[in-house]
């Protein structure tokens, strides 16, 4: 199977190089063949009139909210580093669906499946 810590650290360091700022933390986890990939933003702070309609306090809605994850992508290792098959998290959904790299491929590097799930970062 792939090396996985260096897959990780690859995917953090790509992340980190062009998409600083955009993200308050990046989780990747393995589980099997699969590699999830998640982002976590500084969220959005609504007035304390939204607030109070959910009945919590605003230091509540931003711990929550900065704990809260975007997921970006599944990977699914192939047996190649070079080829591995993403999937987006649909939230209508609420699954993951396969999808093509921006290369028109079902087939790509964890680095180029970040590269098009980071529009969720935006």
């Amino acid at each position: 199977m792939a090396d996985l810590t260096k897959s990780r650290c690859s995917l953090l360091a790509y992340a980190e190089q062009h998409y600083a700022g955009k993200y308050i933390r990046i989780d990747v986890r393995f589980k099997g063949y699969f590699c999830y990939i998640d982002a976590y933003k500084e969220p959005f702070l609504p007035d304390n009139d939204d607030l109070s309609m959910f009945k919590i306090t605003r230091s509540e809605y931003i711990e929550r909210a900065k704990n809260t994850p975007i997921h970006l992508c599944r990977l699914r290792y192939k047996g190649n580093e070079e080829k591995w098959t993403k999937a987006f998290y649909t939230y209508s959904n609420e699954k993951y669906e396969p999808s093509v790299f921006n290369n028109g491929t079902f087939y790509g590097t964890p680095e180029e499946a970040f590269q098009s799930s980071a529009l969720y970062l935006d």
